[in-house]
């Protein structure tokens, strides 16, 4: 029989190969022979998230930090799987649980997890935004047909007497009319403004490397702000300073703590912005 790291690295293979259904397989022979191995169930919830195996990558990812709490591969794979699952917030928890590990250990996959923390609010976002929209949708079909149901009463009582009925029923059916106007222009105020006036980004929560929303901004010696991935990166092609040409290496730039919170503030009102 096939040790677990055999069949691991013939796992691994395969999925290079994008063979997904035999990785999958062999990722779970192993787990059969090694089940206390937190990368075997990694590995296999990044097959099964091929697959499209939203729920079986949850429970991979699950008992992997069931086993090592601090992965960072199994917070990434978990935000990815309830993302696909419309489950936004426990996205969103995952992924920043894995910018902030990633981060920790300087890891090189800051910039992929930096992207998907930005996905994953954009798509919470749209969601919360089409929600609304229906509600409100909803809610002025309601009240509309309530106010069409109380203007032909009232028409209808106003001229029940018979004397001068028709004029009077006209200036009860304009008065309607009138509620009716204002009753649509109260819903209209309350639709989303037109896509050009606000989608307007603000300089300051723009990242001058990446040119996207900031969601990490960390602050270098001379005061300028970067998205910690971007300029990481940076630094690790030419450790210099983007703007005076200066030395800068990664353990001098400091976290943007008030930046970050404002950048955060501005996304959960402005979740369009992620993809900016």
């Amino acid at each position: 029989m096939a040790k677990p790291t055999q069949l691991k690295e013939e796992g691994n293979r395969r999925f290079q190969a994008g063979d997904y259904v035999m990785a999958e397989a062999l990722y779970s022979q192993a787990l059969i022979a090694d089940p206390s191995n937190p990368a075997l169930y990694t590995n296999r919830a990044m097959a099964r998230l091929k697959l499209s195996q939203w729920d079986s990558a949850v429970a991979d990812c699950t008992a992997c930090l069931a086993l090592a709490p601090s992965n960072i591969k199994a917070h990434y794979s978990l935000s990815q799987a309830h993302l696909a699952l419309r489950a936004y917030d426990d996205a969103v928890t995952h992924a920043l649980e894995a910018h902030a590990l990633s981060a920790k250990a300087a890891d090189k996959s800051l910039g992929t997890i930096t992207a998907h923390v930005l996905k994953c609010k954009k798509e919470r976002w749209d969601d919360a935004e089409k929600r609304r929209v229906r509600e409100v949708s909803a809610l002025e079909r309601e009240v509309m047909e309530l106010l069409r149901r109380e203007r032909e009463v009232a028409v209808r009582e106003a001229g029940g007497d018979g004397l001068g009925g028709d004029a009077l029923q006209r200036e009860v059916d304009e008065e309607w009319e009138d509620k009716m106007l204002k009753m649509r222009e109260v819903f209209e105020k309350a639709r989303p403004v037109e896509e050009q006036k606000r989608r307007e980004v603000p300089d300051w929560a723009i990242d001058d490397i990446s040119f996207g929303v900031m969601v990490d901004p960390v602050i270098t010696k001379t005061g300028k702000s970067y998205e910690r991935a971007s300029i990481v990166e940076h630094l690790r092609r030419q450790p210099t300073d983007p703007l005076t040409r200066e030395p800068l290496y990664a353990a001098e730039l400091r976290p943007n703590l008030d930046l970050k919170q404002a950048c955060e503030e501005f996304l959960e009102e402005n979740g369009w912005a992620a993809d900016w």
